[in-house]
């Protein structure tokens, strides 16, 4: 079993075969899919795809680039979904110094408020990072991150980045950019212990190796693991395996 633990399946591009692109990746054998949130909107379509699909799940929160929107209607809204036995984290949340369509100082302010409000409920955080690693890092830190747990998603930092990641007792996450021919990833993904890995597509963007190019989707997580295995030298099961174990318990999914 695989688990895909960062996918946006609410977005247009699969208006036209969101059911069989759910359906492939369960023949695939990913068996479970983490649909991510990013503004009030796509919560609630998350939420709606995981009522709908029993494999789906559902995270909820407000993205750097959208902290605007983030108040307290909003912070209430994200207490009221918590209820719902399918929402499985905060997020993502983050900072991203790329696009910087919110102001920096926005952007932190709301980063900091759903942390506090993550150790509140009791879930974990699913982060954004985009050119912002020291940044984040100086946040959480400085919040504490005591009876906090999470997870880097797409990660794309130095090596260096990543032990301060391993040593907060945070998880990192892999997407098809660590398949491509010249990433510097391989190199950063050999450095990490398998029991803090996690797989992801973040569909439908960053299709990985050899599906690059096209609209990816939660199948496609089978190359992710299949380049673990190659970088880790150990069969693809075992990729699997602990990867699963590593989703499950970070999420809260059971078995």
């Amino acid at each position: 079993m695989l688990i895909d633990t960062h996918a946006h399946l609410y977005f247009q591009q699969f208006e036209d075969d969101r059911d069989e692109a759910i359906q492939r990746a369960f023949a695939a054998g990913v068996k479970k899919i983490i649909n991510i949130g990013i503004d009030p909107e796509t919560c609630r379509q998350s939420i709606a795809l995981a009522e709908k699909y029993d494999g789906l799940f559902a995270v909820v929160g407000i993205h750097p680039n959208d902290a605007g929107l983030w108040n307290e209607t909003t912070r209430a809204q994200i207490i009221e979904w918590r209820r719902h036995p399918k929402v499985v984290a905060i997020g993502e949340i983050g900072l991203d110094f790329y696009w910087e369509k919110t102001p920096v100082a926005v952007q932190e302010t709301v980063f900091r408020q759903q942390i506090r409000l993550a150790k509140e409920l009791g879930l974990p955080i699913v982060i954004h990072n985009r050119e912002a690693g020291p940044e984040i890092l100086n946040v959480l830190k400085s919040e504490g991150v005591a009876g906090l747990t999470g997870v880097f998603h797409c990660f794309s930092e130095t090596p260096e980045i990543a032990a301060e990641i391993l040593e907060l007792g945070f998880y990192i996450s892999f997407t098809g950019n660590l398949t491509f021919k010249k990433s510097a990833l391989p190199q950063v993904a050999k450095l990490i212990p398998v029991e803090r890995l996690l797989l992801e597509t973040d569909c439908p963007f960053l299709s990985p190796e050899p599906k690059r190019g096209r609209r990816n989707e939660p199948a496609h997580v089978v190359h992710i693991a299949q380049k673990l295995a190659e970088l880790k030298e150990l069969p693809f099961d075992d990729i699997a395996r602990a990867t699963t174990a590593n989703a499950l318990r970070l999420f809260g999914l059971g078995s």
